[in-house]
C-alpha cells in the first residue's frame, strides 16, 4: 500500500527545494518552508510553494510525514541530526547530488538511518534561487535514490511516493555507484563547460562577435552559482578528478597532434579523428527523452521573426498536420530581426510539415 504523505517539511528553498514544494502543491500536498535565508521563504511562499514552518514543540507529534533536505551536500547530515533531534517528521530524505558523503557523514554523527533515505533528483537549470523554480522541473526525469541496509521499508515507500508525486521516475542505486556515475554525466561536465568559457573572459570582440549556437551549447551549464558548484564537487571531489583527468589526457594529445599538423606532420591528423569519432558514439548512447537510445529526428529549419506570437503560430500549424514536435531550438541572427526554429520530428512527418509550413507562408530553407 502506497504511503502518504499529506505534510512535507522542505528545508531549503532553492532551486530544486522550491521546484520540488511546487509539485507537490499540484498534488494537493500541504508544504511547509523553511531556509536559514528569510528573503527565499518570503518568495517561495509568494510563488505558491507552500506557508513557512513555524517550529515549535512536537508534542502532538512530528509536524511533517516527510522532511526533505534541500541544502547544499556538505550540511546535509548536520542539518538531518538537527531535525531528527526535534522529531520534526516520520521520515527523512535530502536532494544533494553527492550521495556516499553526506551518508557516511550521517552515520558518523549518530543520525537515525532507519528513517532516512538519501535521494537525488537528476534535473536542474543554470539559474539557481526561488525565483527559477518550476513545479515540472522532475517530469520523466530520473531520481536516484540511495537505501542504506539500515533504512526501513517505511522509508523507503515515503521517498518513493514523494518522487511519484513530482512525475519522476524511481532508480535505485548504490551510493558509491551514483558518485561515481554523476561525475562523469554532469559534474565534470560542468568543470569543462567552465574552462571552456573561461577562455571567453578574455576573448577579442572579434571572437565574441562571431559566437555562435555550438558556443553556446557547450557553455550553457557555466552559468551556475560558482559557491554552490564547489560544494558540490567537493563533496564528489575525487570520481571528478578521476573523469577530468581522462579528458585532460585527451585533449593534451589532441593539442599535441594539431601542434604536429601546423607543423606539417600530415599523418597526425589521425588522433585527432579517433578522439571526435569516440565523441560522436558517446553522444549517441545519451538515451533519448523516453529512456532507450535516442530515438533519429529529422529537423526542419523554419525562418522565423523576433516578434511576439511567432513561435505560437509556428507551433499552431504543427497542431493543425499532427506533427509531434520531439525538440526544438532557436537560433538568432546577429544584428538581425529573425532567427532560425529547428523543429526536431520523426522522419516520416518532415515532408508533410515542411509543405504545410510553405504554404502558409513560412520560409523553410
Amino acid at each position: 500500500m502506497a504511503t502518504e504523505l499529506r505534510t512535507v517539511l522542505v528545508v531549503g528553498t532553492g532551486l530544486i527545494g522550491t521546484s520540488l514544494a511546487l509539485a507537490l502543491r499540484r498534488k494537493d500536498v500541504r508544504v511547509l518552508l523553511a531556509d536559514r535565508d528569510p528573503g527565499a521563504v518570503r518568495l517561495a511562499r509568494e510563488l505558491g510553494a507552500g506557508e513557512e514552518w513555524q517550529p515549535g514543540g512536537q508534542d502532538d507529534g512530528p509536524a511533517a510525514d516527510l522532511a526533505v533536505i534541500a541544502v547544499p551536500p556538505g550540511q546535509v547530515a548536520t542539518e538531518l541530526l538537527e531535525l531528527q533531534k526535534r522529531g520534526v517528521a516520520r521520515f527523512y530524505t535530502d536532494v544533494a547530488s553527492v550521495k556516499a558523503e553526506p551518508i557516511e557523514q550521517a552515520a558518523r554523527l549518530g543520525c537515525d538511518l532507519a528513517a532516512y533515505v538519501a535521494s537525488h533528483p537528476l534535473a536542474g537549470r543554470e539559474r539557481s534561487g526561488p525565483g527559477a523554480a518550476r513545479a515540472d522541473l522532475f517530469l520523466g526525469r530520473p531520481w536516484a535514490y540511495c537505501p542504506t541496509g539500515e533504512a526501513s521499508g517505511e522509508a523507503v515507500a515515503a521517498v518513493l511516493r514523494l518522487i511519484e508525486l513530482c512525475g519522476a521516475n524511481p532508480v535505485e542505486v548504490d551510493a558509491a555507484d551514483h558518485d561515481r556515475a554523476v561525475a562523469v554525466v554532469s559534474h565534470a561536465p560542468h568543470v569543462a563547460a567552465s574552462a571552456v568559457a573561461a577562455r571567453l573572459a578574455d576573448a577579442s570582440d572579434v571572437a565574441l562577435g562571431l559566437a555562435g549556437q555550438g558556443v553556446r551549447d557547450v557553455t550553457r551549464i557555466a552559468g551556475g552559482d560558482p559557491g554552490l558548484w564547489l560544494g558540490i564537487l567537493s563533496g564528489n571531489a575525487a570520481p571528478v578528478a578521476e573523469v577530468l583527468e581522462a579528458v585532460s589526457r585527451d585533449l593534451a594529445d589532441a593539442a599535441s597532434a594539431l601542434r604536429a599538423l601546423a607543423e606539417g606532420d600530415g599523418t597526425a591528423g589521425g588522433e585527432v579523428t579517433q578522439l571526435l569519432k569516440r565523441g560522436v558514439a558517446g553522444h549517441g548512447r545519451i538515451p533519448g527523452k523516453h529512456g532507450g537510445p535516442a530515438p533519429a529526428y529529422v529537423v526542419v529549419q523554419v525562418v522565423i521573426g523576433d516578434r511576439p506570437g511567432q513561435l505560437a503560430r509556428l507551433f499552431q500549424v504543427c497542431d493543425e498536420v499532427g506533427v509531434n514536435v520531439e525538440d526544438v531550438r532557436l537560433e538568432h541572427a546577429p544584428g538581425l530581426p529573425l532567427g532560425v526554429a529547428e523543429l526536431s520530428v520523426q522522419p516520416d512527418s518532415a515532408a508533410r510539415l515542411s509543405q504545410a509550413l510553405v504554404e502558409r507562408g513560412w520560409q523553410v530553407p
